[in-house]
């Protein structure tokens, strides 16, 4: 049976850093800020963390990436079309203006870079659906043996992702939730980047995006 945590992190954006596990292993999904925080709840679990997976490169999702990966030894997976965003400030937005106050965020590249199909980590099985519009990498993680899938920033509860960022786009986000994340059983948890989690179902009857 696997397993999902998480918690909102302190970074100025509260994101959520989930934690996924079984009875022995653990991955760390999008750990954006507060490593002394992640590393903590990782000890209280007596699990082994065996990777890092990130559903975009913006900064509130990747600002314990490199603290993370080292203490743990763990490799990091990204999609394909954000892999140079990690070590570029002006696309993972950490270097634009509005945010001269906190230091540009530099990673070294991915381990792995995903594709559309199915992965087991640590026993743990799921499948990659790329769910772009938010940022052109967007990739959501599909739990379907536990019904419950990792959204990102493509959908929330009772709303979804900007689409005004670099890369972003309207259409293109309403057609992945729709085609990507809307496919699945109405029963499904959906946990997105900030905020609480819904179900898919809920989402489809009351999202006013969609309705």
């Amino acid at each position: 049976m696997t397993e999902v945590k998480y918690f909102v992190t302190s970074g100025p954006a509260a994101e959520n850093c989930y934690f996924i596990y079984n009875e022995d292993n653990l991955l760390i999904v999008d750990p954006g800020n507060d490593f002394d925080k992640i590393k903590t709840f990782i000890t209280e679990t007596n699990r082994k963390p065996v990777a890092i997976l990130l559903t975009h490169t913006h900064y509130d999702h990747i600002g314990a990436v490199e603290e993370v990966r080292h203490y743990y030894d763990i490799p990091v997976y990204v999609s394909p079309y954000e892999q140079a965003w990690l070590s570029s400030p002006e696309d993972n937005l950490s270097g634009l203006m509005r945010h001269s106050d906190m230091a540009d965020i530099v990673c070294e590249p991915a381990d792995f870079e995903f594709e559309a199909t199915s992965y087991t980590l640590g026993g743990m099985t799921f499948e990659v659906r790329e769910t772009p519009g938010h940022s052109r990498g967007g990739v959501s993680f599909v739990f379907h043996d536990d019904q419950f899938v990792i959204t990102g920033d493509a959908l929330f509860a009772g709303s979804i992702g900007r689409s005004d960022l670099p890369t972003g786009n309207m259409e293109q986000l309403l057609t992945s939730v729709q085609t990507q994340l809307f496919s699945l059983p109405p029963e499904f948890i959906a946990y997105p980047g900030h905020n609480g989690p819904t179900t898919i179902g809920h989402e489809i009857a009351t999202n006013p995006f969609f309705n």
